[in-house]
């Protein structure tokens, strides 16, 4: 096994995965009108899937972290992680999901290797959820999330999208959920694309705020771990749980980047705001083709980049952030 590293010598133990571009709720910083498409299209199959891992596991991926869209949207989502989880060198099997019919599903999920789970949460006032998700859930996420603890399920952590005058008032409330709950909220800034940009301006709010009040609190910051995401974390004594800030807007949020993405269709995505990916889907039609794949991937790194430009205002050929994943 050899390391996957690019020209600025960080390395990428962590692959994010998107099985599907569909969604089934209405966020308004994301899909305020749905989804537009009714089925999974041209995503990559099973067998894709097994193949594009084990190569990333050859370069020193451990931790797979499966989003969409709504990745539980797929039928053979339960197969998804059992497959990935049978990849050698594969150590942690992660899913973002906005939490529809989670009581339901999530047994099923641990069964098959889940080991980590990121729920999309943008407010515990179940109207100010409604109303920007365009769902009556709240309720129906939070069982399905004490299910999982009751299964032991310890890497749980929670999503919030942060915006001025939805939902940026509602430390206070995450606070007090975090005191006796063993889970890490990561507040995420709102990030602008290409077809978001008034909403963008109208709500955007830095996550520097969130950084001020909570070390007021008494909040100091944790160390990151290797294989962990963007946010920064912060924890108190007092309390059981995390909160997380992820801040893209930061001047320094790139230089331990240490992930990369695979798109539901089989594109390599160097950076979630570049333009556009490179397409693998071709060496992912049989076994035969592993040594071509492994050496396409490596070369690829050559290309990215030091960081993204989004405080430039350039979004790259993002549209809208359910090609976040999460």
């Amino acid at each position: 096994m050899t390391v996957l590293q690019d020209r600025q010598g960080r390395t990428f133990p962590y692959l994010r995965l998107s099985v599907t571009d569909l969604c089934n709720f209405r966020c308004n910083y994301c899909l305020p009108d749905g989804c537009q498409d009714h089925h999974h299209g041209d995503a990559l199959s099973l067998p894709e899937i097994r193949r594009l891992v084990t190569a990333f596991a050859h370069l020193g991926s451990e931790k797979i972290r499966l989003t969409g869209g709504e990745p539980s949207l797929r039928r053979d989502f339960t197969d998804i992680i059992h497959t990935i989880k049978s990849v050698p060198s594969i150590r942690k099997v992660a899913v973002t999901t906005n939490g529809y019919k989670l009581p339901q599903r999530i047994e099923g999920w641990l069964d098959a290797g889940l080991d980590a789970l990121n729920l999309s949460i943008d407010s515990l006032d179940p109207r100010t959820f409604q109303s920007i998700t365009g769902h009556d859930r709240l309720q129906e996420i939070l069982t399905g999330m004490q299910k999982a603890f009751d299964r032991g399920l310890s890497g749980v952590k929670v999503n919030a999208v942060l915006m001025r005058g939805l939902n940026d008032g509602d430390l206070d409330r995450y606070l007090d959920w975090v005191k006796a709950q063993p889970v890490s909220v990561r507040f995420i800034e709102l990030m602008e694309t290409g077809d978001h940009r008034a909403f963008f301006q109208q709500h955007h709010v830095s996550g520097h705020v969130i950084r001020e009040q909570l070390e007021a609190r008494g909040w100091t910051e944790v160390t990151r771990l290797a294989d962990a995401g963007p946010a920064r974390e912060f924890c108190h004594p007092d309390y059981q749980g995390r909160i997380g800030l992820i801040m893209p807007y930061s001047p320094d949020f790139c230089r331990q980047c240490n992930r990369l993405r695979v798109s539901a269709t089989g594109q390599l995505q160097l950076c979630l705001f570049a333009d556009g990916g490179y397409d693998l889907r071709p060496l992912l039609q049989s076994d035969d083709d592993m040594g071509a794949l492994i050496a396409d991937i490596r070369k690829q790194l050559n290309f990215k980049q030091e960081g993204h430009f989004l405080d430039q205002g350039y979004t790259g050929t993002t549209r809208q952030l359910a090609q976040i994943g999460g």
